[in-house]
């Protein structure tokens, strides 16, 4: 009498119990790094070299963020301020301050401050600061109040959802153009604000995508 499985077939229920194990840990290990605040960087705020308060330079001296960040409108990213942009200021202002000591070296010696990234999407996303900016997107929308830190931190996820959530309804997020550095802004009037979003949306022929691909045609 012939044999209905080959001998083989034995090991095959051990097989399926460590794919299921293996399966059961990837899928673990997955959801903890991707859906949690771990992946988004949510919450991450590193030390830098030099202690740079956006709160005073920004909140309270009023210095615009186009200021250091120069490129924001037209380049598809921002740029890091260079020490001579430091120096513009700092030549005159706090000159022997020890905690400015990395600037002074950097002007000095040509070679940049080691500034550390905070602000990151995942790798598989393009995104152009400009087009945004030059769209009517404030700074605040995806960094936060930026303007009120002391130490900047990541603030909004910057995930897929974070993002469509923006692409289907833009007229929520947009201001106008002289307004998009100004973090503290609202509308003085919602109804004049609905009425400017409006005709954002009239103007740009906008419609609530169907899938990814129609956020980024």
């Amino acid at each position: 009498m012939s044999k209905l499985f080959p001998k083989s077939a034995n090991k095959l229920p051990l097989q399926i119990i460590i794919f299921v194990i293996v399966l059961a840990g990837v899928v673990t290990a997955a959801t903890t790094y991707y859906a949690t605040p771990k992946y988004t960087r949510v919450g991450y705020a590193p030390v830098q070299p030099v202690p740079f308060s956006h709160q005073l330079h920004n909140g309270q001296l009023g210095i615009d963020c186009r200021y250091c960040h120069s490129n924001v409108e037209k380049s598809g990213f921002s740029n890091i301020p260079t020490s001579q942009t430091c120096m513009n200021c700092h030549s005159l202002i706090k000159t022997d301050s020890p905690l400015l000591a990395p600037i002074r070296a950097s002007y000095e010696s040509g070679n940049p401050v080691p500034w550390k990234q905070i602000h990151q999407v995942p790798d598989y996303v393009y995104f152009n600061h400009a087009v945004h900016v030059n769209r009517g997107v404030s700074c605040v929308e995806c960094h936060g109040q930026i303007n009120e830190m002391e130490v900047v931190r990541h603030e909004k996820p910057l995930s897929m959802g974070f993002c469509l959530d923006c692409h289907r309804d833009p007229a929520a997020f947009v201001r106008p153009l002289d307004q998009i550095t100004n973090l503290n802004w609202t509308p003085a009037q919602q109804a004049e604000h609905d009425k400017w979003a409006a005709e954002f949306v009239r103007k740009n022929k906008i419609a609530p995508p169907q899938s990814c691909t129609g956020c980024h045609r």
